[in-house]
């Protein structure tokens, strides 16, 4: 599903407000490495309500009560276990078939009805953990800071405005969202999902199962999951989600 979001006034003064702010330094449990933001917390978090209100508005989400406590409750386990404590983790169900699920910055976990009727609860957590993984690890935000360090020192080089290179770092916020992440970070999110979901009390396994599911999708000629058309191959990351597993247990 490609989101259809319009960048509106308040997005682009939350991308702003991070021209303003310093670096600094972390070390990052998801990742294993100290590494640099100059997006701050506090700014990620206004830039994911912002994409939060147009997600609402442009995208038609399930308010059945059954399914959104199912989710909360796993969601919520699988968070409270994460690497990252500092957002307060949001989960919605969006009204689609396909199976799919994205993670927004600043906490905010969205999963497609398509997905959250096919899973159990075990593969369920793990698709949580995947996406809860993204923002722990900060993709976004270092997709995001990644293109407006470059703008930053070409409207310095060439004495030019910003204004226009901010609205295109806040097009790769929404490109990400639709489109997916590289591959080394999908495995990453993949890995980190099999711990989390392992450490909230689910079966890691759910992991594996659920890319049977995915696979199996994929061949019934209904349509092709979007989690399987932007993401690396799925036969893959069945064997590195193996992996993951063997060694948790060992």
């Amino acid at each position: 599903m490609l989101l259809k979001i319009k960048k509106t006034a308040q997005v682009i003064l939350a991308c702003c407000l991070f021209l303003s702010g310093g670096c600094t330094t972390i070390y990052n449990p998801a990742t294993g490495r100290k590494e640099s933001f100059f997006i701050d917390t506090k700014s990620e978090v206004a830039l994911g309500n912002d994409m939060a209100k147009e997600i609402s508005r442009e995208t038609k989400l399930v308010s059945d009560p059954g399914m959104q406590k199912r989710l909360e409750e796993i969601g919520s386990r699988v968070a409270a276990v994460s690497d990252r404590k500092d957002v307060n983790y949001r989960f919605s169900i969006v009204d689609e078939k396909e199976f799919n699920a994205f993670a927004i910055p600043g906490g905010g976990v969205y999963v497609n009805r398509g997905l959250l009727e096919a899973a159990n609860d075990d593969e369920l957590a793990a698709v949580v953990g995947h996406e809860v993984g993204h923002i722990a690890a900060r993709h976004s935000v270092k997709r995001l800071q990644a293109v407006l360090g470059y703008q930053l020192l070409s409207s310095i080089a060439l004495g030019v405005s910003g204004k226009g290179k901010v609205i295109q770092a806040v097009d790769v916020v929404f490109s990400v969202v639709s489109l997916g992440y590289s591959r080394k970070d999908e495995y990453l999110a993949d890995r980190l999902g099999v711990r989390y979901a392992r450490a909230a009390g689910f079966d890691p396994h759910g992991m594996v199962t659920f890319f049977q599911k995915l696979k199996q999708e994929s061949k019934s000629g209904r349509y092709v999951p979007v989690f399987l058309s932007s993401h690396p191959p799925i036969d893959e990351r069945i064997k590195e989600a193996g992996k993951e597993i063997a060694a948790l247990n060992s």
